[in-house]
């Protein structure tokens, strides 16, 4: 067991307190007690910060007030993953999918129109779609109707779009036009007013137009929901021949992998390769699928997604780690040791969609699929939450191990749908 030395003074204690609770620390690690102690941020100069005054207005003590530290049970630390490549049964996903589902609707984003949200609403209506529980389709018609079925603020910022691939997939269910309105005002005030194609992430305005990888699995995504739903193909199209600019940009025809942006041109990692951010890559082969999922068979591009996706998804299975999962930078897994959860999820949920898709050979990609679920798993904890869930960034970090994120959780649960149905969910 671990525990927090936690101090809760009613006031500002100035003076030897802390270094009694140090003197506690000390002792309770010699009592052998050795996992790791935390102590409020602020208590390392030489007080302790709590609200001015106290319950019933006392006076404030002094420097000899004694405090009485409390110790408050945490998490021991995590078990390393282990690598296994067992194939699970359909139930145990689904128990699984529900678990992590569950914990995430109890702990919301603050953004509840934000793309970290729509990440996660995305693995909600992939599971509502396998599941004969209604509960995750109800819940996301209540968030929906909790955001009047409105994309974000941001006009043309492809982060603020992303909530509206629930929003549309939810009307191909429920057929209310009132669920798409506002995405279709939105996406034809873009398509009227288009922005230049230079993508040069220096420019102040670079968030008006897909100048980044991630906006590949936020934004085009939903313009081809928007194109099936309404019959209209101007927005596939759009979507289209913006992909394909972003790609030109970032995608490394030799690596086989995208750049987050244009300001990783140059940059290197410590062994000296390029820099190559697994979520980063994540996303886009995650979009990849979702593009595919909404581009018709007889569309004149779609061969080209289909050789981006076999050529991202070979170069991806090599770069799986012993463990399962895939490091923060692929090219450099020595310098980036920790195991990480979101981009493992988007890599495990499209190749799983590939291999049902018949795009990828099931002999070659379902163990590595598997071994990725098996992994994943190891990071759901007792109560649902999942954790090594890399903050919100740009590029491979260090994080702490125990972190964890909406769009972490809808990683799994998309990784989730596609592997129930591999091994024969119904």
């Amino acid at each position: 067991m671990a525990y927090t030395l936690n101090l809760r003074p009613q006031l500002k204690h100035q003076g030897h307190g802390l270094a009694a609770a140090a003197g506690l620390a000390v002792a309770l690690l010699g009592a052998g007690c050795t996992d790791y102690y935390q102590v409020p941020p602020g208590t390392y100069h030489g007080h302790v910060e709590a609200p001015s005054e106290p319950a019933g207005g006392t006076a404030a003590p002094t420097a000899d007030t004694t405090i009485t530290p409390q110790l408050e049970p945490v998490a021991t630390p995590f078990k390393p993953i282990q690598g296994r490549a067992n194939t699970p049964s359909p139930e145990a996903v689904l128990a699984l999918m529900r678990q992590t589902a569950d914990w995430q609707l109890a702990n919301p984003d603050s953004q509840p129109k934000g793309w970290v949200a729509a990440a996660f609403y995305d693995g909600v209506m992939a599971l509502a779609k396998i599941g004969p529980d209604q509960k995750y389709l109800n819940a996301m018609q209540a968030q929906g109707k909790l955001n009047n079925w409105e994309p974000a603020a941001r006009i043309y910022h492809a982060d603020d779009h992303a909530v509206t691939q629930m929003y549309l997939e939810l009307f191909e269910i429920k057929n209310d036009p009132v669920m798409v309105q506002a995405t279709r005002a939105r996406f034809d005030l873009i398509y009227d007013n288009p922005q230049s194609d230079n993508l040069d992430f220096g420019r102040p305005d670079h968030d008006n137009r897909w100048s980044w990888c991630d906006a590949l699995f936020m934004d085009p995504p939903a313009w081809a929901r928007l194109s099936k739903v309404t019959g209209e193909p101007k927005y596939l199209d759009s979507a289209n021949r913006r992909w394909w600019v972003t790609s030109d940009f970032l995608y490394d025809k030799d690596e086989h992998l995208y750049y987050r942006d244009s300001t990783f041109f140059n940059q290197h990692e410590p062994n000296g390769k390029n820099v190559f951010w697994s979520r980063g890559n994540g996303w886009v082969i995650a979009g990849l699928a979702r593009m595919l999922d909404y581009l018709p068979k007889d569309y004149p591009p779609r061969a080209k997604y289909v050789k981006q996706f076999g050529e991202m998804a070979e170069r991806i299975k090599s770069l799986q780690q012993a463990d399962g999962l895939w490091r923060t930078g692929l090219l450099d897994p020595a310098s980036h040791p920790q195991a990480e959860a979101s981009g493992s999820g988007f890599f495990a949920y499209a190749l799983a969609w590939g291999i049902n898709q018949g795009l990828l050979d099931k002999a070659a990609y379902a163990p590595v699929v598997f071994k990725a679920w098996d992994a994943l798993t190891q990071c759901v904890q007792p109560d649902g939450k999942i954790i090594h869930v890399q903050p919100v960034g740009a590029k491979p970090e260090g994080f702490p191990e125990g972190s964890t994120s909406p769009y972490g959780v809808g990683a799994f649960l998309l990784a989730g749908s596609e592997i129930y149905k591999l091994v024969g969910g119904k």
